[in-house]
């Protein structure tokens, strides 16, 4: 297979772990005979500093014109700590999800076995946790009219949604409920907000569709408990933008670090891959950031265009990775020089060599992969 995949390294650490994602999927083309091609641009905070936009038309055009797109992260402190900045590098991804009709964002999360004793939460709460959770990502409050007084003192924010909106993101939840566990948690506010009470109306409606599939409602406060009480009852989370934006990163303290965290953002004709994680500026160029979540997200490129063995081979190599404490400093307790680059190298040399990966371990621990 031939793809176009345009590259959006964006802030922070962003480029640093989506090399390592572009030194991955080079390996599987390689060893799957596959052609990737990758193509790169600016957006977020580098974008305004080089053309004063956080998302420029060669950007948005390149997006438009390319199979898939592979995204870092954004942001910068100089913006988030200047609340009166116009300009902000959050509007070009925020953009870029509304031109690119990206309405779905597909997060999952899974408690690694080898983990478990990392995570803050105790390993009889997590262990067995696996869930996806599907969060509608173009409406809702954060594109809704926003408006601020005159004098400055009184701001609104407009949560609006659909029918339409609703209806779609909940097909693709329970198309996935069906694959998995068979059961889709919505969390809402229903006893407070009419929008959610539309939320569980239309899905309530909808979920005679799928009648293989049990439909729980939660509302968002105890779903966030819930979290942490007992994560294993989730299966899908289906939920809207604001509620979907601080559960998923509620969820991403399970597996012990949200460096493992991948995501996807689906719409009808484009997808984007992407960590979940933010620039983590204090990282930027100290070679310590977890670039195993944007590894994921090229894994979940991949299972985009159905290509599942190659997907697989890269989640095995996580997994391997990960047995091996081969891992970036925010997971490893074993050998004090492994860099994000090193991380990078292992799993790409597990897709050449997955049968001699522990013995060139310890080239790659010396820094002597024989990863080009």
């Amino acid at each position: 297979m031939k793809l176009n995949i345009a590259v959006l390294p964006g802030d922070g650490i962003g480029p640093e772990v989506t090399k390592q994602a572009i030194k991955v999927l080079n390996a599987i083309a390689l060893e799957f005979d596959h052609t990737f091609l990758f193509k790169e641009a600016a957006v977020g905070a580098i974008a305004i500093d080089q053309q004063n936009d956080p998302l420029p038309d060669t950007t948005l055009d390149l997006c438009k014109s390319s199979d898939a797109i592979l995204f870092g992260a954004i942001g910068d402190p100089k913006y988030d700590n200047d609340p009166s900045a116009k300009v902000r590098p959050e509007q070009g991804l925020l953009k870029l999800r509304k031109e690119l009709g990206l309405f779905a964002n597909i997060r999952p999360v899974k408690a690694y076995e080898t983990l478990l004793d990392k995570s803050p939460l105790k390993r009889e709460i997590i262990d067995g946790t696996d869930i996806s959770i599907y969060r509608e990502l173009t409406g809702g409050i954060y594109f809704g009219k926003k408006q601020l007084s005159d004098d400055g003192n009184t701001a609104s924010d407009l949560c609006e949604y659909s029918r339409n909106e609703i209806e779609r993101i909940a097909h693709m939840a329970f198309k996935t409920a069906q694959r998995r566990g068979k059961k889709v948690t919505l969390v809402d506010k229903a006893n407070v907000l009419e929008t959610s009470r539309l939320w569980r109306k239309v899905v309530t409606e909808l979920a005679t569709d799928y009648p293989d599939v049990k439909l729980d409602f939660l509302f968002v406060d105890n779903a966030a408990m819930q979290m942490i009480l007992n994560p294993k009852q989730f299966d899908v989370i289906l939920t809207e933008n604001l509620f979907g934006d601080v559960i998923s990163d509620e969820a991403s303290v399970i597996g012990g670090s949200i460096g493992l965290l991948a995501s996807a953002s689906i719409g009808n004709k484009y997808a984007m891959f992407e960590p979940i994680h933010g620039s983590y500026p204090q990282a930027t160029g100290k070679g310590i950031a977890n670039p195993v979540a944007s590894i994921l997200s090229a894994a979940m490129l991949l299972e985009h265009f159905e290509l599942f063995d190659e997907a697989e081979m890269i989640k095995k190599g996580v997994d391997k990775s990960l047995k091996l404490n081969i891992t970036t400093p925010d997971l490893n307790t074993t050998y004090d020089n492994m860099t994000t680059s090193k991380v990078g190298d292992f799993i790409a040399d597990f897709i050449s060599n997955p049968n001699d990966t522990n013995i060139n371990f310890n080239n790659i621990h010396l820094g002597q992969s024989t990863i080009i």
